[in-house]
């Protein structure tokens, strides 16, 4: 009966998501749109702390690597590379040739593949690095926060080749078509829907297989597995190198809907607010990370539109009644019967040992 409930609950979301651009006007869609782009990360994020207890704060890297690899393209659609133009920001840095490395992304295939794999590549690669050495913990967090910072510097220094601290941005043709008009924001939204949905039971599907079963024992006893003769590490280098490009795609996405990706997206904060989406919604219920980057992305642009300064002491306030009073996030209140009834039972309890004392 409440496997059935939960479908229908699900059902009805779905239905709602799915016409949202006919329900909604186009400002509060485009927000939808950028949010669960986002929520993408989010869950990626889920996967490598809530079930293999990784935390990292340098997811930003892999969103912009994704966004970036887009952009890029975007930034070259609309120019003519025969007769030598390039875009502006290069044209202003005094840049006499295209770079090299820029050339690639004006195929479009190559470009939307380079969402992909180039930040799932390098998410893999780097964990490898790390987790064969026995990294984790916080001198792991520690280390992706430091290649946050990095790569956000990197980015604002090359000004000539990565646009600085605008970044890229100026989007207007995709495949051909024109992205700006408000058809093609809808189509971009479902496209964005329908990749939040392939995800999210994908995952599910993956954490219910072995596979999820063994990055679980890891993450609860690393060094009991390693004694059954499993080596962890590839479990947990397949799991963030799977979060390396779902946040890879979140940022192609976003930076579709937004129109603009730049190293303010990229950066530590970015990559600390995003570990607080997954701790607000729950960080080992996939639907709460959604759920946790859709509200406080949503009271982000309410509160920060009426009150600018105040934004950032009230994202602080939320992680630390999040991480105080709701440790399974707001997804935990609906789980095994609901905080709710938690607290009554632990009342309860207390209650009939009184009274046999």
């Amino acid at each position: 009966m409440k496997m059935r409930v939960n479908q229908m609950i699900g059902g009805v979301v779905v239905l709602l998501g799915a016409a949202a651009p006919w329900i909604i006007n186009p400002y509060e869609l485009s927000l939808l749109g950028r949010f669960l782009a986002l929520s993408i990360l989010a869950m990626g994020i889920m996967l490598t702390w809530g079930e293999a207890g990784i935390l990292s704060l340098g997811q930003g890297v892999f969103f912009g690597l994704g966004g970036y690899a887009l952009a890029m393209h975007l930034k070259l659609a609309g120019l003519n590379l025969a007769n030598g133009d390039m875009p502006d920001f290069m044209v202003w840095s005094g840049v006499s040739a295209l770079p090299a490395l820029w050339y690639p992304f004006a195929n479009p295939v190559v470009s939307l593949a380079c969402v992909v794999i180039v930040p799932g590549g390098f998410a893999a690669a780097f964990s490898w690095l790390v987790f064969r050495r026995r990294v984790g913990g916080v001198y792991f967090a520690l280390i992706t926060q430091a290649l946050a910072l990095a790569f956000s510097t990197l980015l604002i220094s090359q000004q000539a080749y990565t646009g600085g601290f605008n970044g890229l941005t100026d989007f207007s043709t995709l495949f051909g078509f024109d992205i700006t008009t408000e058809g093609a924001a809808r189509v971009i939204y479902w496209v964005t829907f329908g990749f939040v949905l392939v995800t999210y039971f994908a995952l599910r599907w993956l954490l219910m297989s072995r596979y999820g079963v063994m990055l679980r024992a890891t993450r609860d006893g690393e060094n009991r597995v390693r004694f059954l003769g499993h080596d962890p590490v590839p479990y947990k280098v397949v799991a963030f190198g799977i979060a390396g490009a779902l946040a890879g795609i979140g940022g192609a996405l976003f930076t579709l809907h937004s129109g603009v990706v730049s190293p303010a997206l990229v950066g530590v904060v970015p990559s600390i607010e995003m570990v607080v989406w997954v701790a607000v919604g729950g960080r080992n219920i996939l639907w709460g990370a959604i759920a946790g980057t859709l509200l406080v992305n949503f009271a982000k642009d309410q509160i920060s539109s009426a009150l600018p300064s105040l934004w950032l002491y009230g994202l602080g306030a939320l992680f630390i009644l999040a991480v105080s009073f709701l440790p399974a996030g707001i997804a935990g209140l609906f789980k095994d019967g609901g905080g709710s009834a938690r607290v009554m039972r632990r009342l309860l309890s207390r209650k009939a040992l009184s009274t046999a004392e």
